[in-house]
């Protein structure tokens, strides 16, 4: 593990093709198995940052536009302009602030979509040594397990939920960061502060996945 709280991940060699067919190389299955739960580990550790970091640009884009309505409010509740020259520039100031935060906001959640497609190429390519073990075992049911007691099978079946899960939760931090800005109420902006923060399409039971495949793999002491 690196200082940082990463694993080690993606360093499986290729092995020479051969011209003669043959039952998969386990050791190479489950090298790559092993790679992919590493990966997995670290992807999950850069998503929770990126989001702790767009939280900070939410909640600055909710503080603001709050400010920004409540001086409306006062100037329409005493029907005359309340902003002299110097307030009229820092209106103008906090919308060009606004639009700033919009677009930092943006730049996360470009970067989360990224960490969103190595997921699915992490899912897929499990898949993949599903099907490979699946065309040469056909319909036996003693396949020798990779590493403990999980059939390949469910190690495509939790990449495949951890996918789904962060996939759902990414469209969610997309809508709240395209209504946020938009929203003139406190307690609705302050419902989508929630929504970024907890997460809720990303199960409680998604720690618990990553930590067995962990343990499974070998990354963490049984």
């Amino acid at each position: 593990m690196a200082a940082d709280g990463s694993l080690g991940g993606s360093t499986w060699a290729k092995t020479p093709e051969s011209t003669t067919p043959r039952k998969p190389d386990l050791s190479v299955s489950a090298r790559k198995i092993k790679d992919n739960a590493a990966d997995w580990h670290n992807l999950i550790l850069k998503w929770e940052s990126l989001s702790d970091a767009g939280f900070t640009t939410a909640n600055n884009i909710a503080n603001l536009k709050i400010s920004l309505l409540n001086k409306d409010q006062i100037e329409v509740e005493n029907s005359i302009p309340v902003f002299g020259e110097n307030e009229e520039k820092r209106y103008l100031k906090d919308d060009q602030e606004l639009e700033s935060l919009c677009k930092e906001l943006q730049v996360t959640l470009d970067a989360l979509s990224k960490i969103q497609v190595k997921m699915e190429k992490l899912t897929s390519t499990t898949k993949g040594i599903c099907e490979l073990e699946n065309y040469y075992y056909g319909e036996e049911h003693r396949r020798p397990p990779l590493f403990h007691t999980w059939p390949t099978a469910h190690f495509y079946e939790v990449s495949r939920q951890l996918s789904d899960m962060y996939q759902k939760d990414l469209l969610l931090k997309h809508t709240v960061a395209v209504e946020l800005p938009h929203t003139i109420d406190r307690d609705l902006s302050l419902s989508y502060l929630s929504m970024w923060l907890h997460q809720p399409y990303v199960e409680s039971q998604s720690k618990l996945l990553l930590e067995s495949m962990l343990l499974e793999t070998g990354h963490r002491d049984l």
